[in-house]
């Protein structure tokens, strides 16, 4: 996707493609496929959803063609997550691909013990800390409206920079969004945008499953990831596949 004179430009694949995908089955299959896969193009090339949609199936509003609509969908998904993964921008990571990604990203390391070694902002504490989390990081899930003032974000003297370490956590792999909803009236009706729901995905998966990997060295879960990348974009760079798959962190090293 670029924008030009303030539109934004789908990098969509031929109408006529065999390859095309035409609806959220055929999203979560390749989803499930690869392991992962971003949601809008970016430097690997044919590495999206978004290329391999015709461009004119987007901002419709149809669930059953339009790829914008589909992430609503996939994010309730019981074997994707859905998140700010790549490059810091959305994307889906499968439920077996998950747990070396998280690997890879945490480094070993829980959110509690990543904060005391002082490797984690005191805003992203605020933010972990509103969602209740035992002993397992399973805890409650919330929409971002909510968070964003349960967790002492604001406009007026609040803490700063929300959205930002919001991805920050999705990024590590400590938060996903598994669901969009609508805001609720006094008479229990919707009404509004969607808003996304965000939660651990231990939540989601259970503690055992996500910090399976963390027997394994990051560096080989990183050399699995980039060699899964390879599988679907086989001329990628190793710049882009950092770009797009490594993380800027104050710990460790991306591979």
């Amino acid at each position: 996707m670029k924008t030009e004179n303030g539109e934004w430009i789908m990098k969509g694949c031929d109408p006529s493609s065999p390859d095309a995908l035409r609806s959220p089955d055929d999203a979560k299959a390749l989803i499930r496929d690869a392991g992962f896969m971003p949601l809008f193009s970016n430097d690997i090339a044919g590495f999206s959803i978004e290329e391999h949609v015709p461009a004119s199936a987007w901002w419709s509003g149809d669930g059953r063609t339009d790829p914008w609509e589909w992430r609503m969908i996939l994010a309730r998904e019981p074997d994707i997550a859905y998140g700010k993964f790549f490059g810091r921008a959305a994307g889906f990571v499968s439920r077996d691909f998950f747990p070396t990604l998280a690997n890879y990203r945490r480094d070993g390391y829980d959110f509690d013990a990543l904060f005391e070694d002082e490797l984690a902002s005191y805003r992203s504490k605020k933010i972990m800390d509103a969602f209740e989390l035992d002993e397992e990081a399973v805890g409650r899930e919330l929409m971002t409206s909510d968070l964003r003032h349960m967790a002492g974000f604001g406009r007026d003297g609040g803490e700063k920079n929300f959205e930002g370490c919001l991805t920050d956590l999705q990024m590590q792999t400590y938060l996903i969004i598994g669901d969009f909803r609508q805001k609720v009236n006094k008479q229990g009706g919707s009404y509004g945008w969607h808003i996304a729901v965000v939660e651990t995905p231990e939540t989601k998966w259970g503690r055992d499953f996500v910090t399976s990997a963390y027997s394994e060295k990051p560096g080989l879960s990183w050399r699995r990831i980039a060699e899964k990348a390879r599988q679907i974009a086989p001329h990628a760079s190793d710049e882009a596949l950092r770009r797009i798959l490594g993380i800027r962190r104050s710990y460790g090293e991306t591979a």
